[in-house]
């Protein structure tokens, strides 16, 4: 490995001299400045303390929101803590799986966790937590936590993340830098939860959408990205000047290397939203049925008002035709 300040990218980057591999990929070499590393160790940090909490206090919090949490945090680590990002710097399709990775799979995990009810449940009631939970509550009853995750808002945030940096010379002068590459790092983990969260969160939300809302959000992300790789895959010259030079002992042919990129956008970007999908309609259905046994009970012990005025209905429609056939004999 070797510090390349001043060269293609300015600023404390770690480039490897290694070409890639899965082991490279996968070594744990922290970057000179592991900002995102560290939030995700701070995330982390703190879930599993609120959790403790609730536990130590003999309060119930469940196992799998844990896990979940637990594996975004890890997923992040790595993504941009392991060799993968030192590849990054210098091959599209490495960076664009980091990107994927920040928008597609890391965001559920953290959603799934359920951080902000954690939030609401683990901290005291006093104090410095007192001002925590109401300064929460206050961001999320504020116009602003509605907009962030309205889909008028981020859909176009995610056709930006795509399309708008990619087709521009935004993508290419970023990426030039430590501080521009780490903020569209930051950038892509932010649209991606804001994305996920009305989606699929579970945690109390300013808007909360019914499943088939959810549904239709998600159908109308899904073609984003597949058409953007499309579009990649089919170019026959760079798209980003900036990747068109990795390093010559690496062997790595700068448009196949795009190619490869494309191909992630195409395919390994479809699988999280299809099983979120999935996850979606399993929701209604489970939804749906608790509502039909709810339904059924109170039928069982009220009555059906709806049912019996139906057959109240009817019978005076019986009752009507009985008294026509009557008065037309009198008339006769």
């Amino acid at each position: 490995m070797l510090i390349l300040d001043g060269g293609q990218v300015a600023g404390p980057v770690w480039i490897p001299s290694d070409p890639p591999s899965l082991a490279n990929y996968l070594a744990p070499t922290l970057q000179p400045v592991p900002l995102l590393p560290a939030i995700a160790a701070l995330m982390l940090l703190l879930y599993l303390t609120g959790a403790a909490r609730l536990w130590m206090n003999g309060r119930r919090w469940p196992v799998l929101p844990t896990i979940s949490f637990t594996v975004g945090c890890l997923a992040l680590g790595v993504i941009t803590g392991a060799g993968v990002e030192g590849y990054g710097f210098e091959m599209f399709s490495v960076f664009m799986f980091q990107q994927l990775t920040l928008m597609m799979a890391v965001p559920p995990l953290l959603v799934l966790g359920r951080p902000g009810t954690l939030l609401l449940r683990a901290t005291p009631h006093r104090g410095l937590g007192r001002v925590v939970l109401v300064g929460a509550r206050r961001f999320l009853r504020s116009r602003a936590a509605r907009v962030a995750i309205h889909p008028g808002f981020m859909l176009p945030l995610f056709l930006l993340a795509f399309y708008g940096l990619y087709l521009s010379d935004a993508a290419d002068v970023l990426l030039r830098s430590w501080a521009g590459h780490t903020a569209l790092e930051v950038a892509f983990l932010v649209s991606g939860v804001l994305f996920t969260v009305p989606v699929l969160s579970q945690d109390p939300l300013p808007t909360p959408q019914s499943h088939a809302a959810r549904a239709v959000d998600l159908a109308a992300e899904m073609p984003l990205h597949a058409f953007f790789g499309v579009i990649i895959m089919m170019s026959p010259n760079a798209f980003v000047p900036f990747f068109s030079s990795p390093p010559p002992a690496w062997n790595v042919d700068p448009i196949d290397d795009q190619w490869t990129a494309g191909a992630l956008a195409w395919s390994y970007g479809e699988a999280p939203a299809l099983l979120m999908l999935l996850l979606i309609m399993s929701r209604w259905q489970r939804s749906d049925a608790k509502a039909s046994r709810a339904r059924d009970k109170a039928v069982d012990r009220d009555g059906d008002a709806e049912l019996d005025a139906y057959n109240s209905y009817l019978a005076s429609l019986d009752r009507q035709e009985e008294v026509k056939p009557m008065a037309w004999r009198r008339e006769r």
